[in-house]
């Protein structure tokens, strides 16, 4: 073929893929600052009297001191909040209704008492967690042998943000600390084993998504046989009945194994 052909034949294939079929894609949809200004303030539940979160600039701010504030904004009919959207029923200066990831209707009006914003007014979310140290000791003989078992849960300061759906049917993060938990096991004056357990040692019996949104919950001995000590130790998800429970072994020359018993 000729190569002038082969050029023009070129030049017309990509002129008419672009007028026809290979358009740039549109831009998204711009941000809807209107919308974004009629929903700053304080919402109560429709014909209610209790303020469920504040809309103050970019974030949206829970009445549940547990929950983390989120970034929001509005495309079209439609509210984000974080990583979640919402569709958008009616919305004027003081009514907002959307629904939920559930479907669900949700109806709020915005209150003019400015007595409320107190209610917003801490800079930090509060942070659940385990304040004291938790110690127990355990005596167990085995074979004619008598062993003393030491364990002690520490919290840290280690975050955790879990995702929960809060009473109103929306997505939320609330912050824990997480535990290190300290374990040693003696036989006499003889240490056999001493060690600090995180919950990154259980990657491999939990699944990481669950695994980065729980916390090291607690560790109880179970029995002593002639594989060694066993320990039920949990790892949970704050707030949920969700817990992998996870047989920690030392035997008896102080080398750790781990077995999965449920979840």
């Amino acid at each position: 073929m000729n190569k002038v052909l082969y050029h023009i034949i070129c030049l017309l294939t990509v002129i008419g893929f672009v007028a026809c079929g290979g358009q740039k894609p549109t831009a998204p949809q711009e941000e809807s600052r209107e919308a974004k200004q009629l929903l700053q303030g304080v919402w109560l539940e429709e014909d209610g009297e209790t303020a469920v979160f504040q809309m103050k600039g970019d974030s949206i701010f829970y009445a549940d001191s547990t929950s983390l504030p989120a970034r929001f904004w509005v495309i079209g009919d439609t509210l984000f909040v974080g990583s979640n959207h919402y569709p958008i029923e009616k919305q004027t200066e003081h009514l907002l209704w959307f629904r939920n990831q559930n479907g669900d209707l949700l109806k709020f009006e915005k209150s003019d008492d400015t007595e409320l914003n107190a209610e917003f007014e801490q800079s930090k979310p509060q942070i659940l967690t385990i304040t004291e140290v938790l110690k127990r000791d355990t005596v167990v003989f085995y074979d004619s042998q008598r062993y003393h078992l030491y364990i002690a849960i520490n919290p840290t300061k280690y975050k955790v943000t879990h995702q929960t759906i809060n009473e109103d049917g929306m997505e939320v993060e609330n912050v824990y600390y997480d535990n290190i938990i300290h374990l040693s096991i003696f036989n006499g004056a003889t240490q056999l084993f001493s060690r600090d357990f995180r919950k990154q040692q259980y990657a491999k019996n939990v699944p990481a998504q669950i695994l980065q949104q729980s916390v090291l919950n607690n560790m109880e001995f179970s029995k002593v046989d002639a594989s060694g000590f066993h320990f039920n130790v949990s790892v949970c998800v704050p707030d949920e009945a969700s817990c992998y429970l996870i047989d920690q072994i030392i035997d008896f020359k102080g080398s750790p194994s781990v077995k999965l018993l449920e979840y």
